[in-house]
């Protein structure tokens, strides 16, 4: 009887297989990326680290009257036509810490690569010939700096709330330090091409963008977008480089400021990729100087539709794709970003 009992509680102790485990809950794939400003902050203590790849492609026709009219439709002058093609390309490394739970720090250092040809018809000149004006520069681009915190979590019908701050330098080469192509003056144009010899990698302006981001699960789609409003700072004692180191006072000048408002869907496929869907817009101030609106320069709407793509490459690693299309003449006919981040 006690070796009965033994036995019997032999067998009570012997692991018995009733079933299979369950697998490991998936983790959810990421969102893609087609916005600036991310959506999803980093978690406390993790490190992104974020190195991209931008190109750019503009194409602008300008054409300018210089004479007057006799009859209607017939111009006695000169007639200035331009065609601007601008091809840019900027790999960035952009460094996220997760300070807290609900505050994170950025770090965004880009590297521009700028090609702008200009075909044109010398104004002045009665030229019956095209003449093609290229201009190239490449160097360190405007570093930014930017911190966001999470206002809220979702709860009931409110979305997560995302505040932010960022701060860009003009630690490229502004518009102010490349040679002009003017022999003293560019007024009038009626001495030079009044075309820069060097493209520009910044602004030339410091500027700082408070913003707020929104994020709203709801399966299977994430619904985000945002609103944001730059302020560019104003520089005094102003003067551009021209021909024979000569420099041409400006004075005081004042970029127009910018308001930004975006919006889109996001759509997960399976558990390592999904696609987003958005449209951004930008509105571009005048710019002034010396207190007074520049002539000519009006207030500027950039918008974009884009569509992005993300894989879920391991759990610390993602790519993603986005594309961009134009949809204003004075918005980039094309934009490609290619993004990595790694999860640290």
């Amino acid at each position: 009887v006690a070796a009965e009992g033994a036995q019997a509680a032999a067998d009570a102790a012997r692991p018995v297989q009733v079933g299979v485990a369950p697998a490991e809950p998936s983790v959810a794939p990421p969102m893609a990326q087609i916005f600036d400003e991310p959506s999803i902050l980093t978690p406390k203590g993790r490190y992104v680290l974020e190195p991209s790849f931008q190109y750019n492609y503009s194409s602008n026709d300008r054409v300018a009257l210089v004479g007057y009219t006799v009859i209607p439709a017939i111009l006695i002058g000169l007639i200035d036509v331009r065609e601007v093609k601008r091809n840019t390309m900027i790999p960035t490394l952009t460094g996220r810490w997760g300070v807290t739970n609900k505050m994170e720090l950025e770090l965004k250092v880009p590297y521009v690569i700028r090609s702008d040809t200009t075909v044109s018809r010398e104004i002045f000149t009665g030229a019956a010939v095209d003449n093609v004006f290229d201009t190239k520069g490449n160097g360190l681009g405007d570093v930014e700096m930017a911190m966001r915190y999470q206002i809220f979590s979702a709860k009931e019908n409110w979305p997560y709330l995302v505040g932010g701050l960022r701060f860009k330098s003009r630690t490229g080469k502004d518009p102010f330090e490349v040679v002009t192509d003017c022999v003293t003056r560019c007024l009038g144009n009626t001495t030079g091409t009044g075309l820069p010899l060097d493209a520009p990698t910044g602004s030339g302006f410091y500027s700082l963008q408070p913003s707020i981001t929104w994020l709203y699960p709801t399966d299977p789609a994430v619904f985000f977008g945002g609103l944001s409003y730059t302020y560019n700072f104003s520089r005094d004692n102003v003067s551009r480089l021209v021909l024979n180191n000569q420099r041409e006072e400006l004075g005081s000048i004042k970029p127009g400021d910018v308001w930004g408002i975006n919006f889109g869907m996001g759509l997960s496929i399976n558990e390592r990729s999904s696609f987003s869907l958005g449209m951004e817009l930008y509105s571009v101030g005048p710019t002034e100087q010396n207190g007074q609106t520049v002539r000519g320069s009006v207030r500027t709407q950039l918008a974009s539709l884009l569509l992005g793509y993300s894989f879920r490459l391991t759990d610390k690693t993602n790519i993603n794709v986005s594309v961009g299309a134009g949809l204003t003449r004075d918005t980039p006919d094309l934009q490609l970003t290619v993004r990595v981040p790694v999860t640290f």
